[in-house]
């Protein structure tokens, strides 16, 4: 890792620069590694899906277990019962079981460094911003909305440094707009947004997890 500082730009309510501050390269001065970046959103994806799916074997299908007809002089191939997979609403060969585990395994250091990546190929793009602090005085939705759009966002992830109850509940009912504490910003959510606004605060915090 580079111990050296970047700059990332700071911006006001009004969605302005105002000035810029230096963070650390090795979590937003790295070169785009798109092969580690899709192994850890994938893994991301994986490790979120829940093993609801269920298909049903043979011995669970509702089917009488009497034989279709006579095994010989029929002209017809044999059949044993109805639940057979060859037939059309049989039992499955090989079912999708609820407790089906998806998990993709992937070290810390991968993880970590995969989220570097994203987080320094958008601030190069410019779809990264700095706050001094983001609050609302009070957990209404319109609040968060007209602040938003006095800064010319609609599509954003919102990181700080904890969220406050009136930042949760303010930002629910807007459906592009996402608000996460610097430890809980995941690879999705960082890529899927148009623009990622981060407080101060959390910067130091993002640098002192992904260190």
């Amino acid at each position: 890792m580079s111990g050296g500082a970047m700059e990332l730009k700071v911006i006001n309510e009004q969605g302005k620069p105002t000035a810029t501050v230096a963070a650390s390269d090795a979590a937003f001065g790295r070169k785009y590694n798109e092969a580690l970046v899709h192994q850890v959103v994938t893994a991301h994806l994986a490790n979120a899906r829940q093993g609801t799916r269920a298909q049903k074997a043979r011995g669970d299908v509702n089917k009488s277990n009497k034989k279709p007809w006579r095994q010989k002089g029929t002209g017809r191939a044999r059949a044993g019962r109805a639940s057979s997979p060859l037939w059309r609403g049989g039992g499955k060969i090989f079912p999708n079981l609820p407790e089906e585990n998806f998990a993709h395994k992937l070290n810390r250091k991968m993880y970590r460094a995969g989220v570097c990546s994203i987080l320094s190929q958008l601030a190069r793009e410019d779809r990264l911003a700095v706050v001094e602090k983001f609050t609302v005085d009070a957990p209404k939705t319109g609040l968060l909305a007209a602040k938003l759009k006095g800064m010319g966002l609609d599509d954003v992830l919102i990181i700080t440094e904890a969220v406050d109850d009136n930042l949760r509940l303010s930002s629910r009912n807007l459906p592009n707009v996402n608000v996460v504490a610097a430890g809980d910003a995941d690879p999705l959510s960082l890529m899927r947004h148009a623009k990622v606004l981060v407080t101060k605060g959390a910067v130091a915090k993002i640098e002192e997890l992904l260190a």
